[in-house]
């Protein structure tokens, strides 16, 4: 199926893991892709990656500094200009955290709340004047379990993803007038870079939770942000949609 047929998307930290994933199947449902990454290196990786797979998917790449408004503009307009149109906006770049409160450097703490809430908005904001124009569209936001659930370190991850989630469910019904969708994606433990790092003896203990019996892929979770995008959930908007197998942390 191609249910993101002669849509455009743009999606931030879309070189790997979840983020990649969306993009591939993004692509793969016949949508155009502006892949968005930190660094033009990794940017050009994953853009070779995905040409070596199929030379005919419609995707270019871009690297602005999600914190700085102008850099976002910047990209929503080359979006436009190449594609004529930006009907998804995925805001999936984030960093994570596990500072103990006790030795938290504020600047660390802002820093993390910098790029999981401000370029969240600011890449919404852009986002929203284009599709306002054009009469619609789709932002769509990664949130995570731990923005139900909380973590026993940090702090400033959770806290940025319950933001994420109050400013999910408050666009939705800001936009709503506008024909402007907005939902959260909340992964639960997924198979990024960064588990697939962990030693055995911490990965069983995490399974041990998830009454699935595994951790989630990436693609598990990029089925939920394809279901969002698509006009079978046109009637879904403000939604925190959590995919994590049914873990409790």
């Amino acid at each position: 199926m191609e249910l993101l047929k002669g849509k455009v998307a743009m999606v931030t930290g879309g070189t790997r893991g979840i983020g990649y994933a969306i993009v591939k199947l993004y692509l793969d449902n016949g949508a155009s892709v502006a892949l968005c990454g930190s660094r033009q290196e990794t940017v050009d990786k994953a853009l070779d990656k995905l040409k070596a797979e199929n030379p005919e998917y419609k995707v270019i790449g871009l690297c602005p500094d999600l914190q700085k408004p102008e850099e976002v503009e910047k990209a929503v307009a080359v979006v436009k200009e190449t594609f004529g149109r930006l009907d998804i906006m995925v805001n999936n770049a984030g960093v994570s955290a596990r500072e103990s409160l006790y030795t938290y450097k504020p600047e660390d703490f802002a820093g993390t709340m910098a790029l999981n809430v401000n370029a969240v908005f600011n890449c919404a904001q852009a986002a929203a004047k284009v599709m306002k124009e054009q009469g619609g569209g789709v932002i769509l936001n990664t949130s995570s379990m731990v923005s139900i659930y909380g973590q026993p370190s940090g702090v400033a991850y959770p806290t940025s993803k319950f933001a994420v989630n109050g400013m999910t469910k408050s666009l939705a019904r800001e936009l709503g007038k506008d024909n402007i969708r907005v939902n959260a994606v909340a992964p639960g433990i997924t198979r990024t870079d960064m588990v697939a790092a962990l030693p055995e003896e911490m990965i069983k203990p995490l399974i041990a939770t998830i009454p699935l019996g595994r951790v989630g892929e990436p693609e598990d979770v990029a089925n939920a942000f394809l279901y969002l995008a698509s006009d079978m959930a046109s009637y879904v908007t403000g939604e925190i949609l959590s995919v994590d197998g049914a873990a409790r942390a």
